[in-house]
């Protein structure tokens, strides 16, 4: 079962975080930045008086153990992406309409490489079996809205 927001309703509080957390660090990378690295994350809570270990930080991400409640942890992590600094902390799973914009702009990119690795595998087949697939992806895409 879902809420409006698409969010499992039994969702855990650790899983809510996990799922913030990830879908910054995806939004990161769909800006056209590489790949994060927790180094690069741990230096910046280190400079800013909240040192954060690899392994909590592996924990937070998988929604595994004990709920992160350090608060200033988490105002530094989601001013790290450029978020409210509050973002983290509210536990409603509400995504501000700056996520949600670049929420729509990551299924779009992630469409367009589903369509951009088909063409490359496809080489060969008819015209009219391209754009049949073509539609079938559109069409797939406009459903989920």
């Amino acid at each position: 079962m879902t809420d409006d927001e698409g969010t499992s309703i039994s969702e855990t509080p650790q899983a809510r975080l996990a799922r913030k957390l990830n879908l910054l660090l995806d939004l990161y990378e769909a800006g056209g930045a590489e790949s994060l690295t927790y180094p690069e994350i741990s230096k910046h809570m280190s400079q800013r008086g909240t040192p954060l270990s690899r392994s909590r930080w592996a924990y937070m991400r998988s929604g595994d153990g004990s709920m992160a409640t350090d608060t200033a942890l988490l105002r530094n992590l989601a001013e790290f992406f450029g978020m409210d600094r509050d973002y983290l902390l509210d536990d409603a799973g509400e995504i501000p309409r700056l996520v949600e914009a670049q929420l729509e702009l990551l299924r779009s990119l992630r469409e367009s490489r589903v369509r951009n690795f088909a063409a490359r595998q496809l080489h060969g087949i008819s015209p009219e079996t391209l754009e049949k697939l073509r539609k079938v992806i559109d069409d797939r895409g406009t459903r989920k809205e």
